[in-house]
């Protein structure tokens, strides 16, 4: 089943003017859209190949307060 996960920057503001934490993720599939602060992506083993993770409280050095994090090789296209 696809998943599409959507990083809602509308959420991201108003977390950082409020100081609130609500969840800036919506994984969406065709039955449900489910709400988180972060997500993991599992292969078919189980095992974690990636990870989406907000961190307002920690943002990477450049800012980001989204982010994807995997060790497995990553192909860009432009």
């Amino acid at each position: 089943m696809k998943t599409i996960i959507h990083v809602n920057q509308h959420k991201i503001r108003s977390n950082l003017k409020t100081g609130e934490r609500e969840p800036v993720l919506t994984c969406k599939t065709y039955k449900s859209n489910t709400y988180a602060n972060a997500a993991h992506i599992i292969d078919d083993n189980g095992v974690i190949v990636a990870k989406v993770v907000y961190s307002p409280d920690k943002p990477l050095s450049c800012g980001a307060k989204v982010w994807i994090e995997t060790n497995l090789q990553v192909k860009t296209y432009d």
